[in-house]
């Protein structure tokens, strides 16, 4: 029976970009496995906050490589995409830089 579950689940395979308020690369070394929405999320009328019936929203599996998440997917016959993460660029420069009087062109 939780075959059946799984056959119609979405997921969608990742590595995190880090976010612009950090400097160095925590939390971006991991591939996640994360389900795509499958219910419409609705505003609960008596307090106001969003809620949803799709308990799998909440829901973030971590693996170390994507090899490891693809085989997870494919085990419990999940449907995936998977996102290859952009390269970043490096511009290497002094602190100095920063300072150094540039002419007006």
């Amino acid at each position: 029976m939780p075959l059946l579950l799984y056959s119609s689940m979405k997921a969608k395979i990742y590595k995190p970009a880090k976010s612009a308020m950090q400097s160095g690369e925590r939390n971006t070394k991991l591939w996640l496995l994360e389900y795509e929405i499958a219910d419409k999320k609705y505003v609960e009328p008596l307090m106001g906050w969003t809620g949803s019936s799709d308990t799998l929203q909440q829901l973030k599996l971590r693996f170390k490589t994507k090899e490891e998440a693809v085989a997870y997917a494919e085990s419990k016959n999940i449907t995936y995409r998977i996102e290859e993460p952009n390269k970043r660029k490096q511009i290497k420069k002094s602190y100095a830089d920063n300072f150094a009087y540039k002419p007006p062109a």
